[in-house]
């Protein structure tokens, strides 16, 4: 048997065994070595604010729409932050040899079974970390922020939110030419993102950031703005900060009506486009050249040559069984933690 995390309810994280599964003639058995957990996107179906749970989505519509849910609890193995081990090889495997680590999206479980395919493209350099195989989603992510965002060497960018996405933006904008201007709340997160190479970071509490970024400026405000809170007067502030007929990218989790945003005002006068930055797509111009893979590879070989500093970013490691406390101290303490790893024992 295999362990699992399983949201059996809303705010409850508890871990269940999971049947194991044959390994075909052309699939690697991958015993999990950590997973990561999403501070954003993972912690909405913990809550149960994730619209999935609330609605169901049309795909074929790409519609929300009411009278029944995509999901419900128990909601099992959820999670798209790990790296793990082969340990089992199918009779027909020539590419992907016992002891591979590969890095890749299979949820909290102790193990999962990938085809040979899958798993050769994910290989992780056995000379690096291990740990930094989780964030190849996560980075897949913040590297679409930065397409979606079209940034220029020598412009001001303006990242809102110094989670664990919103340093690994902030370094990738940084990577890209820019001047990075990072905004939040939390004292350790600001310093830990002038260690990683930011330039310069805001308190907002400290006063608008509007105003401070346009004292930086010369008047002009931000050339981009890029929004990884999931907070909509962050949002709204992120309108306020940036230039006159230029673009905030969204790419927060908004949950609920969004209260705090104000329209009417900078975003209607100064012509202030909005971009929602998703991982299902990527910009329209690019789509013949990049895709999901291309994204989450090339955060993984940006690690792996050291120009992303990933690892850095773990606060916590913690061994599955206390996935109960992990989510709790995510939702209830957000302030005392960053990147919170879970481990697991082989079986």
């Amino acid at each position: 048997m295999g362990s699992m995390v399983s949201f059996t309810s809303s705010r409850v994280a508890e871990v269940v065994q999971e049947d194991r599964q044959p390994l075909g003639a052309d699939q690697v058995r991958i015993h999990t070595l950590f997973s990561g957990i999403s501070a954003g996107t993972e912690l909405t179906a913990y809550r149960g604010s994730n619209p999935y749970l609330n609605k169901r989505w049309d795909e074929d519509r790409r519609l929300f729409v009411d009278g029944s849910t995509s999901f419900e609890y128990p909601v099992n193995g959820w999670g798209y932050e790990e790296v793990g081990e082969v340990v089992e090889i199918g009779s027909d495997v020539t590419r992907v040899k016992v002891g591979d680590r590969i890095w890749g999206t299979w949820g909290h479980r102790s193990e999962t079974i990938q085809t040979e395919a899958r798993a050769a493209d994910r290989i992780l350099s056995p000379t690096v970390d291990p740990r930094i195989g989780i964030f190849s989603q996560i980075g897949a992510i913040a590297l679409n922020v930065i397409l979606d965002a079209d940034i220029h060497v020598g412009e001001t960018v303006v990242v809102f939110g110094l989670g664990v996405p919103g340093q690994i933006v902030a370094q990738l904008a940084r990577l890209n030419g820019a001047h990075v201007i990072g905004v939040d709340g939390i004292a350790a997160r600001r310093e830990l993102a002038l260690e990683l190479g930011i330039h310069e970071v805001l308190d907002p509490s400290d006063g608008e950031v509007a105003e401070r970024v346009r004292a930086k400026t010369g008047g002009r405000g931000a050339d981009v703005c890029l929004e990884v809170t999931g907070n909509y007067h962050a949002m709204h502030e992120a309108i306020r900060t940036v230039a006159y007929s230029s673009r905030v990218c969204v790419a927060g989790f908004m949950q609920g009506e969004g209260t705090g945003l104000r329209l009417g005002e900078e975003f209607h006068h100064n012509r202030v486009a909005v971009i929602a930055s998703q991982i299902s797509g990527v910009a329209p111009a690019l789509q013949h050249r990049w895709n999901e893979y291309r994204l989450a590879s090339t955060a993984m070989r940006l690690a792996e040559e050291g120009k992303l500093k990933l690892a850095d970013l773990i606060s916590h490691e913690l061994p599955v069984a206390e996935a109960g406390f992990a989510f709790t101290m995510l939702d209830t303490k957000p302030q005392e933690a960053l990147q919170v790893v879970l481990t697991f024992e082989e079986n």
